[in-house]
Order: structure tokens, then sequence, then C-alpha cells
């Protein structure tokens, strides 16, 4: 009985309005990375297409982390790292539950990202970048619509550290 309680308790406590917010965003990001690669995969192919002079079209598979980093053929290296990358978002999800309302909508954001990443990372085997910024012969990573999640996250998590005093 008493465990049968705690177990009704804690599912009240997740379906909080904020951890019902904390899901919702993360589906939208989730949505809205998916909607950007499937157009990408369904009009472009890997030539660059022309924007202008700072941003391009081009497509191109990652296998590494983030930004293209640790990019590698080897299987096993593959598959290690797509298992830590599952096992760190898993993480934030525990965190998130149990951080505060601006706690869960960053870690939101990130999570939402990865989790686009990720769903490439099992279904397509390689994760699709494909916005090149550049100037001139400048290139920065390619990157995609999870990546800028994911970075915008991050971002505002260290500046929460710093400029936001815990009570």
């Amino acid at each position: 009985m008493n465990f049968s309680l705690a177990i009704i308790n804690k599912i009240r406590s997740c379906i909080k309005t904020e951890n019902l917010t904390f899901i919702f965003s993360i589906a939208v990001i989730f949505v809205l990375d998916r909607y950007s690669k499937i157009e990408i995969l369904d009009n472009f192919n890997e030539e660059i297409f022309y924007i202008n002079d700072f941003i391009n079209i081009n497509l191109v598979w990652n296998t590494g982390i983030g930004f293209g980093l640790l990019n590698s053929t080897s299987n096993f290296f593959y598959s290690i790292v797509s298992i830590f990358i599952a096992l760190i978002i898993l993480i934030l999800f525990y965190v998130a539950f149990k951080g505060d309302k601006y706690e869960k909508i960053i870690f939101s954001i990130i999570i939402g990202g990865a989790l686009g990443n990720v769903y490439d990372r099992i279904f397509l085997n390689a994760v699709p970048d494909f916005i090149d910024l550049h100037y001139k012969n400048f290139h920065w990573f390619t990157f995609n619509v999870a990546d800028i999640f994911i970075t915008l996250g991050i971002i505002a998590f260290l500046m929460k550290d710093f400029f936001i005093k815990k009570q």
C-alpha cells in the first residue's frame, strides 16, 4: 500500500504544469529539427545552394559529435559515441526534472536538439548538417537546427550560472 502511494505521488509530481511545458518544448524543438532535415533531404542533394555572401545550404553527413567534431569511419567508435550521447540525454532529463523552472526551460532546449540528432544517428546512421556560415574563404563548421538549439541551451545554462544568484 505504501509503495502504491509513493508511485502515485511520483506520477502527480511529474504532471506539474512546468513539467508538461518542459516535455512540450522538447517535442516542438524536435519537430522543428525533423522538419528542417526532411525538407533539406527531400529538396537538396550534396551540391552547395548559394543563399547570400554569408550562408549556403551544403548537405554534409556528420558521423561525429556537434559541428562534425570527432568524425570517424569506425562503426565501433560511432556506436560508443551514440551510446554516450544517449546517456547524457538521460542524465539531462533527470537533472531537468529535479531542477527549477528556468533549468527545465534551458534543458528542454538542449534535450530537444540532442534528441533530433540522436534520432538521425539511429535511423540515418549519420546526422545531416546543412547550414554553412562563412565569410569569404573562412567557413564555420556546417551545422543544423538541432545544433542551434543545443548551442543556445548551453549558452543559456552558462549565463544562468554566471548571472543569476542562487537564493
